[in-house]
């Protein structure tokens, strides 16, 4: 496959990915090179990266806990710490190797030591290959609310290697299905269309999906690097998701959801309100719904939590003046931007999912 070429950075997939970093990294003469893991893939990613890396480099090795409730500014500063005291400085190079949770936050961390130094990103989660990968926004929550801490910055370059999908979780594996189904709920019929009928992954050819959301998410932040009006699309199901995602985290009485499960849910419940406000056709709304319990399962809440998630919602950073905001559809691939809900409808978005 093709390299893909974002704004300033180089996404590659080809068998000569890692000669192009070990080039890169003999080209550019860092003072000192670190990697960032989680306990996850410095135990089951790390030992193929260093594998393929063609060259013996210097590195040290900064391991955080892995999941998204240490996405957190008291990681980052642990981060920040230990390359204090490694001595890192400002011509210093930091690998972020992970998913999502990583990749945000090793970019937030390195765009942020001594006034930023230069990253590389190495995406080894399914969501972080067809999200996390493009966009150029690091981040980490605060208050356990997504994403509230963070800025805009590229990477140096990012590698796309299927074969850590292996060392994945099933349920991990999932989740980044969320991702793929929005793009083609909201931009790409044709994506939706090849993916519909295979509610089971393994019937699906993941290395043609993941490049072509890789292209549908670079072509929208190219587009719009700032999210001021078309990269809002990639919000879809997320204003929902997001909240629901946030409480499950709080709640220690409920099983904290993968983001994939989370946006699962607003996918569904945002169609129903673009059925509702746009008349998104109503067989199309059902299909969706059955595929995407089909593949992710039905996740149990109660009318009891629908006060939490409105209340958290009110934190989207889409939202204007303290209304809310939605993006949604008339119609597959044809969406509607700065949606303004009402209570109401949202209530019976929840109920619908629950049906």
């Amino acid at each position: 496959m093709k390299t893909i070429n974002a704004q300033d950075y180089s996404i590659f997939f080809d068998e000569d990915k890692y000669n192009s970093l070990t080039t890169f990294l003999v080209n550019n003469s860092y003072s000192s090179l670190f990697i960032l893991v989680d306990a996850h893939t410095k135990n089951k990613c790390l030992p193929i990266f260093l594998a393929k890396v063609s060259q013996d480099f210097d590195y040290k090795i900064i391991s955080i806990p892995a999941g998204e409730a240490y996405k957190n500014l008291q990681t980052c500063q642990s981060v920040w710490q230990q390359l204090t005291e490694l001595s890192a400085d400002r011509n210093s190079l930091l690998i972020n190797i992970g998913g999502g949770m990583v990749t945000d936050l090793g970019g937030f961390v390195a765009s942020t030591f001594k006034r930023g130094i230069r990253f590389i990103n190495v995406s080894t989660s399914l969501l972080g290959m067809v999200d996390a990968s493009v966009g150029g926004k690091t981040g980490v929550d605060f208050n356990e609310l997504k994403n509230q801490i963070g800025l805009f910055a590229n990477p140096e370059m990012v590698l796309i290697d299927v074969s850590y999908l292996k060392t994945l979780p099933k349920r991990e594996l999932i989740s980044g299905m969320a991702e793929i189904i929005k793009y083609g709920l909201s931009y790409d019929g044709n994506l939706w269309n090849s993916i519909k009928v295979h509610s089971d992954l393994s019937n699906i050819n993941l290395s043609e999906v993941i490049y072509r959301s890789i292209q549908i998410k670079n072509e929208i932040v190219t587009k719009d690097p700032r999210e001021k009006s078309l990269r809002k699309i990639l919000n879809f199901g997320h204003t929902i998701g997001h909240a629901i995602e946030t409480h499950f985290l709080q709640d220690n009485s409920k099983q904290t959801l993968t983001h994939g499960e989370a946006i699962a849910i607003g996918l569904i419940c945002e169609t129903y309100i673009s059925n509702k406000l746009f008349n998104f056709p109503e067989k199309e709304l059902n299909s969706i719904k059955d595929y995407i319990i089909s593949v992710f399962g039905k996740i149990n809440f109660n009318k009891n939590d629908f006060n939490v998630f409105l209340e958290l919602m009110k934190h989207d950073k889409k939202n204007i003046k303290g209304s809310i905001r939605f993006v949604l559809l008339e119609q597959i691939a044809t969406y509607k931007l700065n949606c303004e809900v009402d209570k109401s409808v949202i209530i019976d978005s929840l109920n619908f999912y629950l049906s």
